[in-house]
């Protein structure tokens, strides 16, 4: 079997125009969104947490 040559059947039909834009909306949310998100979420202001105050135990004086 020579491996150059071309299938007997063809591939099937090429997409449609509406698959092709849902695939390209999905494509452009999966690129940006995650970078909205990040940008959104860590410009955030007025959170600031409160600072954890550690003691150190001190010894039982006599």
């Amino acid at each position: 079997m020579d491996s150059a040559s071309q299938p007997d059947t063809p591939g099937g039909e090429p997409p449609s125009k509406l698959s092709s834009l849902l695939g390209l909306a999905i494509a452009i949310l999966t690129l940006t969104l995650p970078l909205f998100m990040v940008a959104h979420f860590s410009t955030v202001t007025g959170v600031t947490p409160d600072p954890v105050l550690f003691t150190t135990p001190t010894p039982d004086r006599r």
